[in-house]
Parts: C-alpha cells; structure tokens; sequence
C-alpha cells in the first residue's frame, strides 16, 4: 500500500514535470502570487489552492474542448 502512495506523487512521463511547473508558474503569475525557484512553504493554504484550482479548471476546460 505504501508504494501505491509514493507511486501517485510521481509524473507518468518524467518530462511533464517541466511543463507542469511552467503551468504553474504561468498560473500563479496571472493570479498575482508570488512564487520562487524551490521551496514555497510560506504561500498560504488559499494561494496554494488557487494555483492548483485554477489548473484544474484550466486542464478540464482544454479536454472538454478536445472532446468536441
């Protein structure tokens, strides 16, 4: 059980790891916070969470787009 937990924080394809921290940068850009190279740990839990939201509705959006 473990190994499957450890197995869900990794990239299926290693390169995807650049261009979703590129997304991310892009995301938080446009969303006004502020993020560094590294370690972010002092964003707070609604930053943290609106990157991650707005990824989100941002990669649903494109696949519904694709679906048509």
């Amino acid at each position: 059980m473990a190994s499957n937990s450890n197995r869900s924080n990794q990239m299926e394809v290693p390169q995807a790891k650049e261009a979703m921290d590129r997304f991310k940068t892009e995301v938080a850009s446009e969303l006004g916070v502020n993020l560094k190279e590294g370690y972010n740990g002092d964003l707070t839990s609604r930053e943290a969470g609106s990157i991650g939201g707005e990824m989100v509705r941002r990669m649903i959006k494109k696949q519904e787009n694709e679906m048509k």
